[in-house]
């Protein structure tokens, strides 16, 4: 029940999420100053915190939708499935996230 809310949650962190990466497209495509702006925020503390938060809701939100398709498809149901794909999907997410954020330092040098 617990991660039913957090899947809800995580969705309605998507949309604001979405607004992050709209103001990051629009800056990109405004020019260098207002990509700029957009770089200083998501480099602060705070915007990477965001931005970590984002990735997790993306990641997490993927997980349990995969979970529930496998629901629509008439499977995992039993108790310990629906405890396995429970825990896949919190599991999964944050070491999804982990992975993405790993890979972005490497790929881009740590900034």
């Amino acid at each position: 029940m617990a991660l039913s809310i957090v899947h809800r949650v995580t969705g309605m962190a998507l949309y604001f999420g979405t607004l992050l990466l709209a103001w990051w497209l629009i800056a990109a495509a405004s020019g260098p100053g207002a990509y700029a702006n957009v770089q200083a925020f998501t480099a602060s503390s705070i915007g990477r915190l965001i931005v970590f938060g984002y990735t997790w809701a993306l990641m997490h939100h993927l997980l349990s939708g995969i979970r529930h398709f496998v629901w629509d498809l008439g499977y995992g149901f039993k108790p310990n499935e629906r405890e396995a794909l429970t825990w896949g999907a919190l599991i999964g997410g944050v070491s999804l996230t982990v992975l993405v954020w790993i890979a972005a330092y490497a790929i881009g040098g740590g900034r």
